[in-house]
Order: C-alpha cells, then structure tokens, then sequence
C-alpha cells in the first residue's frame, strides 16, 4: 500500500460529537465527518434525526490510512470510548438515532468486528453483553455543518465538559501511542 492509500470505517457511538472528537485525535486519521446513516429516508435534516422516526444514527465517517491504523485498532478504540451494551442510549441520550453500530463496507470489515465483538463478550470485558449492531453501510449523509468539528469549536461548552471530556481523558491515558503527534502531552 502507498503513502496515500486511504479506507473507510463508518462508526455510530453515541452523539457523533463525541465520537468525532475521539477519532479525530488519532493518528492515521485524515477526515472524520459527522453525519447520518442506517435509516430510510433521503437527505435526512437533523430535526427528523431527532425524532428518531427516519432510523438514522448520528454517525461517523473515518478516512484513515490502514499503514498507521488498523481497523481493528479503530474498533479497539470504540469499543473502549463508548458504552456497547446500552441499547438505543448513550448516557443521557436516548433513541435509535443514539445506538451503537458498525456500518461495514465490505465483508473483512464485517468479519472483524463480527470477531471483537465475540473476544469482548467471551472475555466479559463489560458487565452486559455488547448490543453493537454490525450492518452493512447504504448511503451516508453528511451532517450540517454546524455539527461538523463540534468539540474543537466548542470544548468550553457543557455538554463537552461532562460528556465528551472524559471519553478524551480515556483516549489520551489508555491509547497515548496512538495519537496524533501534536495531540500527545
């Protein structure tokens, strides 16, 4: 693989401002959009999302080179920055639009998490049992734009404070060595 070979996780953990600021921190990763994916209506707007009618999840797209991060680092690292075994939440956010869900491109991205997700449960890692949905990826729609870059915009906001900043003290204390270089203290 050269320099510029990139690939694509779809993720859904939560709000994806949260997941967003995570994977945006690490090294290997290019681009993290925010957005909607998983529902059945085009061009969701994010006050249908809301309603949790259209079955959409607030989602991510992560373009990452798999030279500097694997997927299954990528899932690691999910797995371990938001909680798998609540369905349809995420603290005190609730809906389908909040579940957990791995949205794969193609059938090795599947298998994968199809895996981790069996190692976690076998090695009782969590106190429930992961309700991760693993799905194949349709069509992605970029969230508006004032979602997008959230956190880096906004970290003195509350909802950053409480929800977000410990899901980043998690990622900077358990995955140091797999941050960006200007991100590691």
């Amino acid at each position: 693989m050269g320099e510029n070979t990139t690939q694509i996780a779809v993720l859904a953990g939560g709000c994806f401002w949260c997941t967003e600021a995570v994977f945006q921190r690490l090294e290997g990763v290019n681009q993290v959009i925010s957005g909607y994916t998983g529902g059945t209506i085009k061009n969701p707007a994010y006050r249908e999302i809301t309603t949790g009618r259209t079955g959409h999840a607030e989602a991510i797209k992560v373009e990452y080179n798999p030279e500097h991060i694997s997927y299954k680092e990528l899932l690691e690292i999910f797995f371990a920055t938001h909680d798998p075994t609540t369905l349809n939440r995420q603290g005190a956010d609730k809906g389908t639009q909040y579940r957990s869900a791995i949205f794969y491109v193609d059938k090795d991205q599947e298998e994968i998490a199809t895996k981790i997700i069996e190692e976690l449960n076998k090695e009782r890692i969590f106190d429930n049992p992961i309700v991760t949905e693993v799905t194949e990826l349709g069509p992605f729609y970029n969230a508006e734009e004032y979602h997008r870059n959230y956190y880096n915009q906004n970290s003195s906001q509350g909802y950053c404070q409480f929800v977000i900043d410990p899901k980043l003290n998690k990622l900077y204390t358990t995955f140091k060595n797999k941050l960006k270089k200007e991100i590691e203290n």
